[in-house]
Parts: structure tokens; sequence; C-alpha cells
């Protein structure tokens, strides 16, 4: 389960997300993963980037990761610093895929909290369905949406589009 909070923000994640593409994003959906241990916010953005659509995954921790330079740190007025990191950079992101990719794990669904009240619980936007292929191998996050892809991979689907977005 996600737990997201109400919670002011700084900078943005539109603003990270930017600044990591060097371009104007428009987010056009996310989704969750869970960590096990609740420790790393895990988070899958679908995004207009000019006339692509890109997908970007993002941890935050409550610490930097040791040996990988964050992209950014982020205020959070619940959790305060969050240091954020890319998904495929991110030994617990790569696992929740892993899992995912294995029938272990499923994407999270969300839960709104405001301070110590849950205050609603939504579905996700974006549905992640696994698609068996051939034998998975080392799983890789993509960051161009795949049409179709050979072997075990990750399709997303929202309101205005679908791709591959992880493989294994």
């Amino acid at each position: 389960m996600a737990i997201l909070h109400r919670a002011t923000i700084r900078p943005t994640k539109p603003e990270v997300l930017s600044t990591l593409l060097g371009a104007p994003v428009d987010i056009l959906a996310a989704y969750r993963l869970d960590d096990p241990a609740g420790e790393v916010g895990i988070e899958g953005f679908l995004l207009q980037v000019d006339d692509d659509v890109r997908h970007v995954v993002l941890t935050y921790r409550g610490a930097p990761l040791e040996g990988v330079e964050p992209l950014a740190t982020m205020e959070h007025s619940v959790l305060g610093t969050r240091w954020i990191h890319r998904g495929d950079d991110d030994p617990v992101a790569l696992a929740c895929v892993a899992a995912l990719l294995a029938g272990e794990q499923q994407q999270a669904a969300e839960e709104i909290w405001d301070g110590d009240v849950l205050v609603q619980t939504r579905e996700p936007v974006v549905r992640l369905e696994v698609v068996d292929g051939a034998p998975a191998g080392e799983p890789r996050i993509l960051d161009r949406l795949a049409p179709d892809a050979e072997g075990r991979h990750v399709r997303a689907t929202w309101a205005d589009g679908a791709g591959v977005v992880a493989i294994g």
C-alpha cells in the first residue's frame, strides 16, 4: 500500500523531472510500487516531453543512497528531507521491478493520509500488467516506452496510452 501524505513539497515533482530531462514535462500518469521494508518510495511517471512519451522511475529516500549521487533533494512537509534517485540506479526499485516481473509483487494501491487520518483510498491511474514471453532475465526499466517487447515485460496502460515500461 503506497501511503501518500497531503503535503507540500519543494521542489515539485514536475520541477525535478523537468531538470532531469532538460525540458518542460507534462505528467500524463503515475504509478507506485511498494518497498517491502517500507523505507523507499518508488514512483513511475509517464511524461509528455515535446512530442515524445517518456517513462521515468524515481525513488524517494530518507537518506542518500550510498555510492550514488542523488538527482535532487526535496523538502516534504510531513517526511522532511527526501533524497531523490533514478529507479534504475536504486537497488530497491530494481528488486521491486524484478519481483513484479516474477509475479511476486503487484503495483501499489494508493492511500492518502492527512496527518494520522486516512482520507481516501484510490485506484491507480496506470494499470501494470506482466506479459509472459521468453524466460526473464535481468530487470531493466525503460525510459522510452516500447510498443511491444520480446520476453517477459511490464505493460503500462493509462487513459491516453499504453506501452512497455520494463523488461526482464
